[in-house]
């Protein structure tokens, strides 16, 4: 059996920042690429008047949403990507 070796070449800085107040919790999330190029997105969460004040939950459900807007976001920067270089339509690419 033969073994290749993997080695790390890039690494991703990735920064997420929180506003809350009672009821609502934002969520800025920065994706900075090895290219130097930088992917933004904002997510949102609101607490129902009913429901315990759980500040940490309001900022994994923000978070999460930022997050998976900056996937969406990669994933629509690589396809692009792969259609410039190849000079045709790729197939999409699916998270």
């Amino acid at each position: 059996m033969t073994h290749t070796a993997m080695h790390t070449a890039v690494g991703w800085h990735v920064e997420l920042e929180f506003e809350e107040d009672d009821q609502h919790t934002r969520a800025a999330a920065l994706v900075r690429l090895p290219d130097g190029s930088e992917v933004r997105a904002q997510g949102h969460a609101s607490r129902h008047r009913v429901d315990p004040n759980q500040p940490r939950v309001g900022e994994e459900i923000a978070g999460a949403r930022a997050l998976n807007e900056i996937a969406m976001q990669l994933l629509t920067k690589a396809h692009h990507e792969i259609d410039d270089a190849s000079g045709r339509t790729s197939h999409p690419i699916h998270a």
